[in-house]
């Protein structure tokens, strides 16, 4: 196991409506200050906090596969396909960008907190395809729990969500001192992103790295390959996103 760890200070930073919405950017866009711009397919995550009330005005896509994925509080969705929804904490939007979308959103507190998340397919089919949105309720996504380890499987085989761009993703709860386990899939790369507490990654006891909460943290290995995600004193929780090495697309168009 090989895990480059990125603190803070090291990821892009956003805001929204005169500051009432911000952002913390694991993987952001050019110029925002992330070190991190795109790991393949997983081409942008932003974290955003609104204390109270914040709005985004309706804005164009193009293309990507965007998820939504509501920690805290409740979002509200509109688009130029008519569509008007809420999303309460666990749940997801996914906007299939396809030929063309323009979506509003207004993030409602206390303390809303959400992911947005850009998937990167082929654009230049994607941009054949007629534009599409769905919505799924956290009582949709399996869930595992087993001494002290929580775990709902955000994107997989096993979750409702479908994308055409090749991702996993997991949201792990531990209890302090539990341990979770997983095993690598060949040739591809482990993000993740410390939401909350502290602990470490390992293969075994001589080969541990530490991190702390809102590190972000990319882990590879040679091939498959199991290692385990330790909690220390406190609990934590980590959004875990595993997806190929590279991708080969292409030409990709600039509208984002």
């Amino acid at each position: 196991m090989k895990m480059c760890l990125y603190t803070p200070a090291m990821q892009g930073k956003g805001a929204f409506d005169n500051g009432k919405i911000t952002e913390q950017k694991p993987i952001g866009f050019s110029g925002e200050g992330s070190v991190i711009n795109r790991v393949g397919p997983l081409f942008y995550w932003a974290w955003a906090h609104t204390p109270e009330e914040g709005y985004i005005p309706l804005h164009p896509h193009y293309g990507f596969e965007i998820m939504t994925y509501v920690l805290n509080g409740t979002a509200e969705h509109g688009d130029s396909l008519g569509t008007q929804s809420t999303v309460t904490a666990g749940g997801v939007q996914v906007i299939k960008a396809g030929r063309g979308v323009s979506h509003e959103e207004r993030f409602l507190g206390p303390d809303m907190e959400a992911f947005q998340i850009w998937f990167e397919p082929d654009l230049r089919a994607a941009a054949k395809k007629e534009p599409a949105y769905e919505q799924y309720e956290h009582d949709e996504f399996p869930l595992f729990e087993h001494e002290g380890v929580h775990v709902k499987e955000v994107l997989g085989r096993n979750s409702p969500i479908h994308l055409t761009a090749e991702a996993r993703m997991w949201d792990v709860k531990l209890q302090p001192h539990a341990t979770y386990y997983h095993t690598f899939s060949q040739g591809t790369t482990l993000t993740a992103l410390a939401v909350k507490g502290a602990g470490s990654w390992g293969t075994g006891e001589e080969n541990r790295e530490d991190f702390r909460e809102r590190d972000f943290m990319l882990l590879a290995s040679e091939g498959e390959e199991d290692i385990t995600l330790h909690a220390e004193n406190e609990p934590v929780r980590m959004i875990l996103i595993e997806v190929p090495e590279r991708v080969n697309y292409g030409l990709i168009p600039k509208k984002y």
